[in-house]
């Protein structure tokens, strides 16, 4: 059995990585034994069995060989656990490890700034607004104003530290380029900033990338930190530890993705945003929901939802507030796709979804009824914000976009999706010849004709006097287009 401060001495590790180390179970808990010293007091040394010493290596050569702490937890797991001793019940503080602590974002004192992937902040703490974001009084309203390497520069950050964000900038954005990334940077800085970029290679996935770098203190010093990058679907958490490596705590806060992304979705920053909006409506499902039973009612719409998911999510949709049965999604925009593009292919994908549930539903009950899922797009500045309930918190929006969106989803039918000339006008020249759109003419004797690449006002094309129509005077002066079919991508 080795004594804890026999192992330091043998390894080269410190009592925090030490710490570290039994608090991801790479390592056992030491068994705890009270010993009598000279002058007859008791003191409390833990012990550990001689095969942590190889454990401990083993992971050093992992992680020269680039491997995360993560892949490192993951790889060692999967081939049994960390070799155990029997513990006592109690176990010292001498012995290195904190018992029962809690952490959540709320209780980070170190620095801590969220960014979204056009690394934009979405949240950050006032120990991060005083230093290291270079003493940052207010954040700006707008979405575009946020940009993360603004406030860096401003605050002094040192190369390594831009290296360690640019790295990870050209891991998940490759095509967004130095410009759009650093489009805030002083004149004379441009020309070193760039040549860093160039020279900066894309950082390996990592669940928890880290890195040290000298950043500014709270008197705006620079000083040695032990700078964290955890990154999540939603974007990419840092959290700056001054002199020397996190706590166990803190880590294990970081590595709880739930956790951090349920507390930091909670405190996002409202924020004035470009966004496309998609609006879905089941056509006639009063209908349909009094013509089947309520538990197939129920599984026809899990249906529905199910299929949709992974559109959503492969378009990088976001889920927003609506009443009853329908669907509202909100499209952002992204440092390597087109927001707007990314909301006309799901469109599109949905209606195909909706036709095989339609005819699913067709054989299962031999009924006649087609399932429909009207649509409506939209594209336009708003204001984004959260919506806290009890157990959950959803993403609103403010503003007459999703309204408009909602309105055009009441005047599609039989799964049309209908959009907005300004939401066309945001897709770029190449981005339209992929999209079939248009206006269906009445013509001679009652024909009907469908004239491509035009737009026409809601009023022209619907009777507003009939009642279901009534609530479309609001947009009857908007020019709309009726998308069609979305060729594939070149």
């Amino acid at each position: 059995m080795l004594t804890s401060k026999e192992i330091l001495e043998k390894t080269g590790i410190s009592r925090a990585t030490l710490n570290n180390y039994i608090s991801v179970g790479l390592l056992p808990r030491p068994e705890v034994r009270t010993l009598e010293s000279v002058q007859g007091e008791a003191r409390r040394i833990g012990y550990f069995p001689a095969e942590v010493v190889d454990r401990i290596r083993e992971v050093q050569r992992m992680k020269e060989r680039g491997m995360s702490m993560a892949e490192i937890v993951a790889s060692l797991g999967a081939k049994g656990e960390a070799p155990s001793v029997t513990p006592v019940a109690q176990e010292s503080p001498a012995a290195g490890v904190a018992e029962g602590l809690k952490l959540t974002v709320d209780a980070i004192a170190h620095p801590a700034y969220m960014v979204n992937f056009n690394f934009e902040l979405t949240w950050l703490n006032d120990a991060a607004r005083a230093s290291v974001l270079g003493g940052l009084e207010s954040v700006p309203a707008h979405t575009e104003a946020r940009n993360v390497f603004r406030f860096l520069l401003k605050g002094g950050a040192g190369e390594e530290l831009m290296r360690f964000h640019f790295s990870l900038a050209k891991r998940r954005a490759p095509n967004t380029g130095f410009f759009s990334l650093c489009k805030d940077a002083p004149a004379d800085r441009l020309g070193a900033l760039e040549r860093l970029y160039q020279e900066t290679e894309p950082q390996a996935f990592q669940t928890i990338a880290e890195a040290l770098v000298s950043a500014p203190d709270a008197q705006g010093h620079r000083v040695p930190h032990h700078l964290y990058a955890a990154q999540f679907r939603e974007g990419i958490l840092f959290v700056y530890c001054e002199g020397g490596p996190g706590s166990d705590t803190l880590l294990a806060l970081l590595a709880q993705r739930d956790i951090v992304i349920r507390d930091l979705t909670r405190k996002r920053l409202p924020v004035l945003t470009n966004l496309a909006v998609l609006v879905a409506d089941m056509q006639g499902s009063v209908k349909i929901c009094s013509e089947l039973p309520p538990e197939e009612y129920f599984e026809l719409i899990n249906q529905i939802w199910t299929g949709m998911e992974p559109i959503f999510r492969r378009f990088y949709g976001t889920y927003g507030r609506h009443a009853g049965d329908g669907m509202v999604y909100y499209f952002f925009p992204q440092p390597d796709c087109s927001y707007v593009m990314n909301a006309v292919v799901a469109a599109n994908e949905m209606r195909e979804v909706m036709r095989r549930i339609s005819k699913e539903w067709q054989l299962r009950k031999g009924w006649t009824n087609e399932l429909y899922l009207n649509t409506g797009l939209n594209e336009g500045q708003e204001w984004l914000g959260v919506v806290q309930a009890a157990s959950h918190v959803e993403f609103t929006v403010l503003g007459d976009t999703i309204n408009h969106a909602a309105r055009l989803s009441d005047f599609a039918r039989y799964g049309a999706v209908w959009s907005s000339k300004n939401f066309m006008g945001k897709l770029s020249a190449a981005e339209r010849q992929r999209v079939k759109f248009g206006v269906r003419r009445s013509a001679e004797q009652g024909r009907e004709i469908f004239v491509a690449s035009t737009y026409a006002t809601v009023g022209s094309l619907a009777d507003l006097s009939v009642g279901r129509n009534e609530k479309l005077k609001d947009i009857a002066a908007m020019p709309v287009t009726e998308i069609v079919e979305v060729a594939a991508a070149g």
